[in-house]
C-alpha cells in the first residue's frame, strides 16, 4: 500500500450516515437525516421531464441559467429588498454544502482565521482546514443558543478573515435577531472581514417572525457569500441543487473554483425550477407548512418524558431526556433507534470537542402518519 498523510486525520464518517446506516439496519423511523419523506409537487416533476423531452440534457452555463438566476434575483428583491445582478453575483451550486465549500475556498488562505459558532453544521471546519485556515469556534448553549457577542470580539484579531454565521440554525433552531445583526454589524465594520451566511433554511421561519437575511442590510450585503438550497424550498434535497449570492468582486473569485468543481450543475432541474419559482406562493406558503409540522410534533412529544427546547425555525426539533436517562447523547440515541425503532441525532456530534448537553436532534419534515407513528414509539421511553 503507497503511504497516505491524511488531509482530515481526525475527522470520521458522518453522525448523519452513522445514524441512517443503524435506522436501515433496523428498520426505524428515519428522524435523524434532514429529509422529507413525502413526495415534491407533481408540477415540478413534470416540468423536469418536460425539459428533458424538450432537450435540455446538455451542459448549462457554469454560472447556471441565467433564467434561474433572475429567478433568485426577482424573490431576494421581492423578500429582502435587495439587488442582485443575476449575470455577476447569483450562481447555480450543485447542493448548499458545495456553495459553502467553494466560497471558503475562494477566500481563506493558510493561517487565515475564521469563526465558527457551535453547535455548527459539520462540514465548516472539515473545509476551513482542507484551506490551511484556523477554526476559531464559539460554543453555544442550551436552552437559546444565543450568540455571546463580547466573546466573539475576544475572537478577532488581525488574521480573522471570515464569520460564519447559519439562520435558521442546525441543529438548534433557533433565528438571528435585531440585535444579533446590530452587534455582528459592530464587529465587522472597518474590518477586512468576510461573512459566509448558511441560509438553507431562509423560508422555514416560525410565529410571524421574519428571517433577517444579509441582504437585507447593505454594509452587510457587501462582504457576504448567501447561500441557500433548492432542495429546502422544494422538498427535494437529493436533487442536491442550491446557489450562492455575492457582490460581483466576491463572486468572482467564487466561480473561479466552482469551473473546477463542479463547472455545472443538472440542466433539466434548472429549467423546471425557473419556471417553477415564478409562482411565488411557492415559497410565501412554506413557513405555515412547516409550522403545521412542528406544532403537530410537538404537541406529540410533551406525551412523552422528553424537555422540548425552543423551535424558531428550521425542520428540527431538539429535546433534552435528562429525564429518561444520564447515557451519553450519542449512545442514548443509538440505544433508542435500537429499542423503540427512532432515529435521531445526538448533538454533541456538532460540538468539536463533543460537548454533550444530553440533546438529540429530530427532524419533522414527515408525514404527520410517520411523525405520529414515531411519537407512539417515544412515549414509551
Amino acid at each position: 500500500m503507497i503511504p497516505i498523510i491524511s488531509k482530515l486525520p481526525q475527522t470520521p464518517t458522518t453522525i448523519f450516515s452513522v445514524m441512517s446506516a443503524l435506522a436501515n439496519e433496523v428498520g426505524a423511523i428515519n428522524l435523524s437525516q434532514g429529509f422529507p419523506d413525502y413526495e415534491c409537487s407533481p408540477v415540478l416533476t413534470d416540468l423536469v421531464n418536460k425539459a428533458m423531452q424538450d432537450g435540455h440534457n446538455q451542459y448549462a452555463p457554469m454560472p447556471g441559467l441565467l433564467s434561474l438566476r433572475e429567478q433568485i434575483s426577482q424573490k431576494t428583491e421581492k423578500l429582502y429588498g435587495a439587488t442582485y445582478n443575476p449575470d455577476s453575483e447569483i450562481t447555480i451550486t450543485a447542493g448548499g454544502t458545495q456553495a459553502i465549500f467553494t466560497a471558503i475556498s475562494a477566500v481563506i488562505h493558510p493561517n487565515d482565521e475564521v469563526i465558527i459558532f457551535e453547535p455548527a453544521y459539520d462540514c465548516y471546519a472539515p473545509t476551513i482546514k482542507l484551506m490551511g485556515g484556523i477554526v476559531k469556534s464559539l460554543e453555544l448553549h442550551p436552552p437559546d443558543y444565543k450568540i455571546q457577542w463580547d466573546m466573539v470580539k475576544k475572537l478577532i484579531s488581525n488574521r480573522t478573515r471570515m464569520i460564519i454565521l447559519n439562520s435558521p440554525h442546525n441543529p438548534t433552531a433557533t433565528i438571528l435577531d435585531a440585535e444579533d445583526i446590530k452587534q455582528l454589524n459592530d464587529i465587522v465594520t472597518n474590518r477586512d472581514i468576510i461573512i459566509l451566511s448558511d441560509e438553507v433554511y431562509e423560508h422555514l421561519v416560525f410565529d410571524g417572525q421574519q428571517h433577517l437575511s444579509m441582504a437585507r442590510y447593505p454594509e452587510l450585503q457587501q462582504r457576504s457569500f448567501i447561500v441557500a438550497s433548492f432542495g429546502k424550498l422544494f422538498h427535494t434535497t437529493g436533487w442536491k441543487i442550491g446557489y450562492c449570492m455575492a457582490p460581483a468582486y466576491l463572486m468572482q473569485e467564487f466561480r473561479k473554483i466552482h469551473q473546477f468543481n463542479v463547472f455545472s450543475v443538472n440542466t433539466p432541474m434548472q429549467v423546471a425550477a425557473a419556471e417553477y419559482l415564478k409562482d411565488e406562493n411557492i415559497y410565501l406558503s412554506l413557513p405555515d407548512f412547516f409550522q403545521q409540522k412542528r406544532d403537530h410534533f410537538r404537541e406529540g412529544l410533551k406525551q412523552t418524558r422528553f424537555e422540548l427546547l425552543p423551535c424558531s425555525g428550521s425542520y428540527f426539533q431538539s429535546v433534552r431526556y435528562q429525564n429518561i436517562a444520564d447515557e451519553k447523547d450519542s449512545d442514548f440515541a443509538m440505544r433508542i433507534t435500537r429499542e423503540t425503532g427512532v432515529a435521531a441525532i445526538p448533538v454533541s456530534a456538532f460540538y468539536s470537542r463533543g460537548t454533550d448537553h444530553q440533546i438529540l436532534r429530530f427532524c419533522f419534515a414527515k408525514k404527520q402518519e410517520t411523525l405520529d407513528k414515531a411519537v407512539d414509539r417515544l412515549v414509551k421511553l
